[in-house]
């Protein structure tokens, strides 16, 4: 017979399973056996599953007693440490962002918990003492914050604001908009609260430490960074879990740090890199608004344009607009009609002028579309683009009077020839980095010329007279801002079939315009639309408000959520009659349409109101647990599954 239950009951402990099959994302009981001795909520373990017939890695999530001792259930297999890894609000966020976007909440976790490193956890010891910041620092800080309309208030009252940087540089040439982030930051860990500040990308990283260490000290920074060996990584995990408050700085992932967070802030939220490409695809943004509801935090969406996205939201009244006290604005100057003209001109004599006479004070970017030499080719006869005969790629030179090269496989083209004119001969039909510079170099000689792009980072120059030709993003920051700027291929930028083109284009010239000296010249070539007049304006809040305008009667997102449903035909369909089911009309979906990638597999988006996400998001799910259930079932465990993709940026059927 076995034994009795003490009178007390069984310990109960819900595990979250670490699996990626979307059928095991929920709650498992198991029975915490008294040998394991006091365990915690949050750590650890390993647990055996009927199903697979092997033992996995789980959280616990929640432990309770229970009386019900007939309930057959398995124990709980061993604890792995006792470090509480998963707390409960990191559990909560990742629950709601999963849920949000129709995944697995272990799918999160992945992101924000990283592996385990024994050395590191058996020699770390949390900080004693809470981070001190000088009087004098927090004096600067609230200097900074106080350039602002209204960021005080906000900080003090944990609110939610879009808020649209000054642009320029301080006196050690580091920009405003870093010097502000780092500012609220000290100011929230002065108030024994942790702040988070998610940026794009390392570059951002790197601008927004060397801003922090004039205002906390360095054992209070936490850095997260996926660069990072995983040791270093797990250590500063370790650090966000401790009691002690901290700046976390990081990139998208970072938004999910287990620290107490009395401030969240994002910069430049519209950039593309802050999207999450992995499964459940949470948009850092999201996952910040989620976070700020169920914590209460402060909330910041930082930038020099804003976002339709943001803009949204200070629409409808959740962000509040903060901006500058004292308005500075870049002096840009776009093209005349008659240089609108002249299309075979990519340099015209006004911006040509400003650089000449600005070169000789200091440095000029001129910020070019492509990095190379000359990415695209094209017949010198028929003018049709030059493509590999292999596998159809764009052809690209590498250097003037080099053999082409295909930009997709790599192998050269010897004996090209059209295929609609039988012509031998190719042109450059663009012009890159190298080849930028190349010309540049011939027009101004005798000055440097320093070319800043993916193959080349560059991050910091000097303030002595250079020419310095970077794609967009691969701006280094000059000593002292560039004396002018000179922005080239806006036309071919905005042509990329893109829903976002426009948004993104005037991103990447007003973060080059914030760059430059305070009055020099900033020349935007050969474009004259909207979004040229918004950056001579500094008027990017207006241009968001005009693209929701637009794309509301179309309902494209932000003014509508998207949801791209891909799998076999059978299974996209069961989905669609299932979202039928709860009331989203048959006009609302768009295909299914084949894959490009598998003919076998087809693709449809749903349009729906932001009202209804949450029967739509569970709908889904639902769809997607049936259809691998039923895989592994009778239809084969290697057959592609159902996946959805919820709130995709650039809708495409």
């Amino acid at each position: 017979m076995p034994a009795p239950e003490p009178a007390g009951g069984r310990r109960v402990a819900r595990v979250l399973i670490d699996s990626p099959l979307p059928q095991l994302d929920r709650l498992f009981d198991y029975v915490l056996p008294d040998e394991l001795g006091e365990v915690a909520c949050g750590v650890r373990v390993k647990a055996p599953l009927r199903t697979a017939g092997r033992v996995v890695d789980g959280y616990i999530v929640e432990i309770a007693e229970e009386t019900d001792a007939a309930r057959a259930l398995s124990e709980v297999e061993s604890v792995v440490s006792d470090v509480q890894v998963l707390p409960d609000r990191l559990y909560r966020l990742a629950r709601r962002a999963a849920d949000r976007a129709a995944g697995s909440a272990s799918d999160v976790l992945r992101l924000a918990i990283p592996k385990r490193q024994v050395r590191v956890e058996k020699a770390w010891r949390p900080p004693e003492h809470p981070p001190v910041i000088a009087a004098d620092a927090l004096t600067r800080a609230r200097d900074v914050i106080a350039a602002y309309q209204g960021l005080d208030e906000l900080l003090a009252g944990n609110g939610r604001a879009a808020v649209e940087a000054i642009p320029g540089l301080d006196a050690d040439s580091l920009p405003l908009w870093a010097m502000m982030l780092a500012a609220a930051a000290a100011t929230t860990l002065g108030g024994g609260r942790s702040a988070i500040l998610v940026v794009p990308d390392h570059r951002d990283q790197e601008l927004l430490l060397a801003a922090l260490q004039k205002f906390v000290p360095d054992e209070a920074v936490v850095r997260h960074d996926a660069r990072q060996p995983n040791p270093d990584r797990y250590r500063a995990f370790l650090r966000t879990l401790a009691d002690a408050p901290c700046v976390v700085v990081g990139n998208r992932s970072a938004v999910y740090s287990p620290a107490q967070a009395g401030l969240v802030a994002l910069w430049d939220d519209g950039d593309p890199l802050l999207a999450e490409p992995l499964a459940p695809y949470v948009h850092a943004r999201d996952a910040a608004l989620l976070r700020q509801e169920q914590e209460g935090s402060t909330l910041m969406l930082a930038g020099h344009t804003r976002s339709t996205d943001a803009e949204r939201l200070v629409q409808h009244g959740w962000l509040q607009d903060i901006t500058a006290v004292r308005r500075v604005t870049p002096r840009v100057q776009l093209s005349t009609p008659q240089e609108l003209e002249q299309a075979a001109q990519r340099v015209p004599t006004s911006a040509f002028a400003a650089a000449r006479a600005a070169v000789a004070d200091g440095p000029v970017l001129v910020q070019v579309a492509r990095p190379g030499f000359a990415p695209t080719l094209v017949c010198a006869q028929c003018r049709v683009p030059a493509r590999c005969a292999h596998c159809h790629g764009p052809l690209g030179a590498r250097r003037r009077g080099a053999v082409p090269v295909c930009g997709w496989c790599g192998r050269s083209a010897h004996a090209w020839r059209c295929p609609e004119c039988s012509s031998e001969q190719v042109r450059l039909a663009s012009s890159g980095t190298e080849r930028t510079a190349d010309e540049l170099g011939r027009a101004f000689p005798g000055v440097r010329v320093i070319v800043s792009d993916g193959r080349h980072p560059v991050t910091r120059i000097d303030a002595r007279p250079a020419l310095v030709v970077a794609t967009r993003g691969a701006e280094p920051l000059a000593e002292g801002g560039y004396r002018a700027v000179i922005l080239l291929d806006g036309a071919r930028m905005l042509q990329a079939p893109e829903l976002r083109i426009g948004e993104a284009c005037l991103r990447w010239w007003s973060n080059a315009a914030a760059l430059a000296a305070r009055g020099a010249p900033v020349h935007l070539v050969g474009v004259n639309g909207p979004a040229a007049k918004a950056l001579a304006t500094w008027t990017q809040p207006a241009y968001a408000r005009s693209e929701l305008e637009a794309r509301a009667p179309l309902h494209m997102p932000p003014t509508a959520r998207v949801a791209q449903i891909e799998g076999l035909p059978a299974s996209v369909r069961s989905a669609i009659a299932a979202l039928s089911e709860i009331g989203v009309p048959g006009e609302a979906v768009l295909g299914p349409v084949p894959t490009d990638d598998d003919d076998e597999r087809v693709r449809a988006l749903v349009r729906f109101g932001y009202g209804a996400g949450a029967a739509v998001a569970s709908t889904l799910r639902a769809a997607v647990v049936a259809d691998a259930a039923q895989s592994r079932r009778g239809r084969g465990r290697n057959r592609p599954s159902l996946s959805v993709h919820l709130d995709i940026l650039e809708p495409e059927i």
